[in-house]
């Protein structure tokens, strides 16, 4: 089984390209997620880095609403490869393959970049008036969103 949830921030806003042979939206993103009981001498906690990559209308999305600074949590899975470098050296990669990305908190004060303010924890319904804890409607702000099988090019 190769499942991974992580819950972290980003590290910079998502960098949206497609794909050569089937025009695929692909967004990558790296997310800082704190380890719980590692900490240095000093008191500071210190917190892995993870690239992570989305396919699709998600990808999309995140390029969309996402920026850095933004707490998100991620569903998908590891995937390893390589590549040989300019300098003709085998580097190893490992990567989270993200099937579902979940908006938790607000980042950096405001929403994502377009502007529109997002309280973490609302569920907002897409437009038809409101969210499910009675609140305004936000537009079509998703919190949560998932790859269909046609949105990943493998």
């Amino acid at each position: 089984m190769n499942q991974v949830v992580l819950i972290g921030r980003l590290t910079r806003d998502p960098e949206l390209s497609y794909t050569a042979n089937s025009q695929t939206a692909v967004a990558h993103f790296t997310l800082a997620v704190d380890r719980p009981t590692a900490r240095r001498n000093d008191g500071e906690q210190t917190a892995d880095f993870i690239r992570i990559t989305v396919f699709g209308k998600q990808a999309e999305t995140s390029e969309r609403y996402l920026s850095k600074g933004r707490q998100v949590a991620i569903h998908g899975r590891i995937q390893t490869g390589s590549y040989t470098n300019r300098d003709g050296a085998r580097v190893y990669t490992t990567d989270v393959v993200a099937d579902r990305v979940e908006f938790l908190g607000s980042g950096n004060g405001g929403g994502g970049r377009g502007g529109q303010g997002y309280d973490g924890g609302q569920r907002f319904d897409g437009g038809n008036g409101g969210d499910s804890f009675g609140q305004p409607d936000m537009g079509d702000l998703p919190d949560a969103f998932q790859a269909a099988e046609d949105d990943i090019p493998f």
